[in-house]
């Protein structure tokens, strides 16, 4: 149930289904990489529901999702797109990591992908320079829950 669980989530994310993709997670669900810790299916979903929305309206020309070696447990995934900040393009290699509760939906849901190479598409100059620095991972998580605030802020109460 589990390994049917993270591909229907991704399958959903290849199609940019949002709704889908809210519909694999707990209601006590978290969520954390390196740009987000996300706690309670409200936050988590509306991340990728933030996520999907910036990509349908100004990189969906690029958007490609390549997922491979599901497991029970985990995935590794690259997601190739348009860093709706800067416009810059993105190729992000991310392994996940998943906790599954008795219903089959995600409790817990861990991202992985190297910052620095991230930082370094995604922001250009600032992320060659400072993406190794706790410095910008700092400004990013800022930057990133600022967004995601002002994101569910924006939407009627589900």
């Amino acid at each position: 149930m589990s390994r049917a669980t993270i591909e229907k989530f991704y399958a959903a994310f290849a199609r940019l289904d949002d709704a889908t993709m809210r519909s694999c997670y707990a209601e006590d669900a978290t969520f954390d990489d390196e740009a987000f810790s996300l706690r309670g299916r409200r936050e988590v979903a509306g991340m990728w529901s933030m996520l999907c929305a910036a990509t349908r309206a100004k990189g969906a020309d690029v958007w490609k999702l390549e997922v491979s070696g599901i497991t029970e447990n985990s995935a590794h995934w690259v997601a190739f797109y348009r860093f709706s900040a800067t416009g810059r393009l993105v190729r992000n290699s991310i392994d996940a990591k998943f906790e599954f509760g008795p219903d089959g939906l995600i409790r817990r849901h861990v991202d992985h992908f190297d910052f620095w190479k991230w930082s370094r598409q995604a922001l250009g100059a600032p992320g060659q320079f400072l993406g190794w620095t706790s410095f910008l991972r700092k400004k990013v998580r800022a930057t990133a829950a600022a967004n995601l605030k002002r994101y569910l802020d924006s939407q009627p109460a589900a």
